[in-house]
């Protein structure tokens, strides 16, 4: 089985709210190779607070970042060599047999991990298969089509949309314009808490069957 590669079309878009519903409905494991800013938790202890079921495994960072920033640059500043060669090693000693695996990635496709290498190179890296994550907000269509056209560019595997959110109904356009089915159509919600992400992850099932 390919891991799933869950990336978006920006920052603050849902990626972990999408993760943690995937990772729920396949009782899959979850990874975020690079965290970039801690606040209150890292992204890896807010998903195993959400998670009900008892199959899941959290795996751990390769690294840690503190500054909110792009990793290269939250790196550069820390002190910290970057290497997509230590998240490639790391992945290959993961004990998933049997298991589906759920990696987050960090903001979007083009986000720079090094001086030379960006998210994608690491999609590619790892043989992952990518779900897209489009909140719905203005200007929302403009960052989901050059997504899909960078994937498209890149030749990358891409499973669907998610889309997180509700503003407009264009979903459909982006669908048809892209070519990448929707997956599923996250509601918004006053509060994101375990039983939200248990029943959307239940919803995600039939498409995920």
């Amino acid at each position: 089985m390919n891991p799933l590669f869950v990336t978006g079309i920006g920052t603050g878009i849902g990626k972990t709210v999408i993760s943690a519903i995937l990772t729920e409905a396949l009782q899959a494991d979850y990874w975020k190779p690079v965290q970039a800013g801690i606040e209150e938790m890292t992204d890896s202890q807010w998903v195993r607070e959400m998670i009900s079921n008892s199959r899941t495994t959290i795996q751990a960072e390769t690294y840690v970042l503190k500054m909110a920033a792009s990793p290269h640059i939250a790196a550069r500043a820390e002190g910290i060599d970057l290497r997509l060669e230590s998240i490639q090693e790391q992945f290959e000693k993961l004990n998933t047999t049997g298991q589906h695996l759920v990696i987050e990635g960090a903001g979007g496709l083009m986000v720079p991990l090094n001086e030379n290498e960006f998210v994608s190179d690491l999609v590619k890296k790892l043989r992952a298969d990518v779900i897209l994550v489009s909140r719905n907000y203005l200007g929302s269509i403009n960052h989901s089509l050059l997504t899909a056209r960078e994937c498209k560019r890149q030749n990358l595997s891409v499973k669907g949309w998610i889309f997180n959110d509700q503003y407009l109904d264009y979903e459909e356009e982006i669908v048809e314009w892209t070519g990448y089915p929707r997956m599923a159509s996250i509601p918004r919600a006053s509060e994101i808490n375990k039983a939200f992400i248990s029943q959307q992850a239940e919803q995600l099932k039939k498409t995920l069957i």
